[in-house]
């Protein structure tokens, strides 16, 4: 028996954490299904590792094998394919269709969209890195040095891509983010120290590359598991 204008059980919005859950398998889910996503995030490292692993098409610069050095450099590209050109896409059209508007008013917190969004991002990049890592090594690769200084490097990373990318998603209109995004990933493919060291480029364009957040990534993650630096 209740009184006269109570409902059971009482409405209301769900415990804080149970939100932020529901928010972030949603969003893993819809990065996962997005063709084009799983294109940049999977598909893309994976055809470059296996093809500059095993056709000398371009001079990476680097003693040995091939994989050692592109190993950690498309570990780096997938977290920008991820955090930053995956992430900038799909909020910038989120923005533009008013679905952050929506959840502006919904009970999760701005900051607890912001949490799930990166849950989706770390989520989505713990599958890209074990399946780079199982074709790697399966190429032959010989890793070295601190995997926690590993998951290091790729969190400040993708902390970094990831302000980047919101950055641009609520500056730029959504197709001016589509395009500058995709611009990016492949000019930093080419210039950021994925598959081609640095030291082939002059020495004053070298010196602007490596202020590069791509650059960083890379090279620290080879210096990591290429030398067994930390």
């Amino acid at each position: 028996m209740t009184a006269t204008g109570t409902f059971l059980p009482k409405p209301g919005a769900a415990p804080l954490p149970r939100m932020i859950r529901a928010q972030a398998a949603l969003e893993t889910r819809m990065l996962l299904r997005n063709g084009e996503q799983l294109l940049l995030t999977v598909v893309i490292p994976s055809l470059l590792l296996v093809l500059f692993s095993t056709v000398d098409i371009v001079d990476t610069g680097a003693d040995g094998r091939a994989v050692d050095f592109l190993a950690p450099g498309v570990l780096a590209l997938a977290v920008l394919s991820t955090a930053f050109t995956g992430q900038a896409i799909a909020t910038g059209f989120e923005r533009r269709y008013g679905v952050l508007k929506r959840l502006a008013v919904s009970p999760l917190p701005r900051w607890g969209l912001m949490t799930a969004k990166t849950c989706a991002v770390l989520v989505t990049e713990v599958l890209q890195t074990a399946l780079l890592t199982a074709i790697a090594l399966a190429l032959g690769w010989s890793p070295h040095g601190d995997p926690l200084s590993v998951a290091l490097l790729l969190i400040l990373g993708t902390a970094a891509f990831s302000g980047l990318g919101l950055l641009m998603a609520g500056t730029l209109k959504a197709e001016a983010t589509l395009a500058a995004a995709n611009l990016v990933f492949l000019l930093l493919l080419v210039a950021g120290g994925v598959i081609v060291s640095l030291d082939k480029f002059p020495g004053g364009v070298r010196g602007v590359l490596e202020l590069l957040p791509i650059s960083a990534l890379s090279g620290g993650l080879r210096d990591v598991l290429q030398d067994g630096a930390g």
